[in-house]
Parts: C-alpha cells; structure tokens; sequence
C-alpha cells in the first residue's frame, strides 16, 4: 500500500515503519470517514487504551518502588487521560494525517482534542498490532518521554489546585463558563472560560465539559503561579 506524504512524515516522527500500512492507515481515519469498505479507529483506539494503561502502570512501577497505590492511581491518570494523549498527538503533528469526513474538516476536527487523543491511542494500538508489545511499549515511552519522569507534578486534579490557591488568597471559587459548543453530538467540543474573582481568566476547548473546565483551569494555574 501506497503511504500518503502526510503520513510518511507521521512515520517518521514516530519513529516506527510500519510493515502493515493498512493498520497505519485504519488509525488515523475517524468515523465520520468510515463506510462499508473503510474501517474507522474506534476499535483501535479500545485496545490502544488498554496497551497504553499497561505499559504506564509498569513505568509507574519501575520509576517509584516504594509508592503506594494511593500514589500511583493519580500520577497513572495523568499519563493516559486524554488530554495527554492529545499533547503527544500535537507533538508529532498527527492531526495534519487524520482522514476526516466532511462536517468533521469544517468544524476544525484535527485541532479537536478528543479526536487527537482517541487517533494517539488508535496508532499505539496499530503498532502493537503491527509488531507486539515491546515495540508499542518502545514507541510510548519514547513519545511520553520526560512526562513520565515529571509526572507528580500534573497528577494533581487542576481544578482542586487553582481552588486552594484561590482561597488561599481570599478569593471565592473560579467560574467555569461555557462559551461555546460546537460538532456533532458523538464528538463535540466546549470551550470554557475559567475565571477568578480578580479577573483573571483563560480559556480552553475539550471533548467534554469536564475535559474542557481541566484545561482551562490548569492554563489559568499557570498563569497565576507565573505573574
């Protein structure tokens, strides 16, 4: 099978060639492209998850022999959930490869984190299909790289963090507003303003409230702990 240029160059930001490029193929093309001879991702992106969970807990393991479960589940977490599989997608620019439908293209589908996040897990799955485990756990940590090792410091939940750093100072819990609500209902995407008392506010997309309310208050924590 012929690789698109798009998807050569995905190639080799993950470092992997691929000697099924159908599997390559099947990753990166959403639902919204899906028909009676084009498989979409969505059963990839199950096992990608499963893989991805795997491989962390055993990082987890290695990384910190003396941590209890109360210590791993929040710092696990933070390595699977989506919004960090979103960020590696954004790293090796796999949007610019997503198949898209239509509806999918006009509504900014591969800027979309939930879209990004499920492709990231449906390419781990593809390569853990293509070659076994050792080469997608290979492929993980070299992609999660330094996140693995900073981890302690995202696995905190964003929103209880910029709460207590409110009050702290006085100040009533942020808002989180919504802004926005955007595609279809199988995928959509809310844009959320979080916001402090003193007028400080940021403001962030996900591929749900509670995704969305995370980025926002987590970009705002940033920007107050910086000023």
């Amino acid at each position: 099978m012929k690789l698109s240029a798009a998807l050569k160059s995905l190639q080799d930001k993950l470092g992997y060639r691929f000697r099924d490029p159908a599997l390559l193929v099947r990753a990166v093309t959403h639902s919204s492209m899906s028909s009676s001879t084009r498989d979409d991702n969505q059963r990839l992106e199950f096992l990608g998850d499963r893989v991805l969970g795997l491989v962390m807990s055993e990082a987890l393991l290695a990384q910190d022999e003396d941590a209890r479960e109360g210590q791993l589940a929040p710092r696990y977490n933070a390595l699977v959930r989506k919004e960090t599989c979103a960020d590696v997608a954004r790293q090796i620019d796999l949007g610019d490869a997503l198949k898209l439908g239509r509806s999918e293209m006009l509504s900014g589908g591969r800027r979309k984190q939930a879209l990004l996040g499920d492709a990231m897990e449906a390419v781990i799955a593809a390569v853990y299909l293509d070659s076994g485990f050792d080469a997608a756990r290979d492929l993980i940590l070299r992609l999660w790289g330094k996140r693995i090792s900073s981890v302690e410091e995202d696995a905190r939940d964003p929103k209880t963090t910029l709460q207590e750093w409110a009050q702290a100072r006085g100040m009533p819990p942020p808002q989180y507003i919504q802004l926005n609500r955007s595609g279809p209902d199988h995928a959509p995407e809310f844009t959320i303003e979080a916001r402090l008392q003193d007028g400080q506010s940021c403001t962030a997309s996900g591929g749900s409230k509670r995704l969305a309310e995370h980025a926002a208050a987590k970009a705002l924590l940033k920007q107050v702990q910086s000023s």
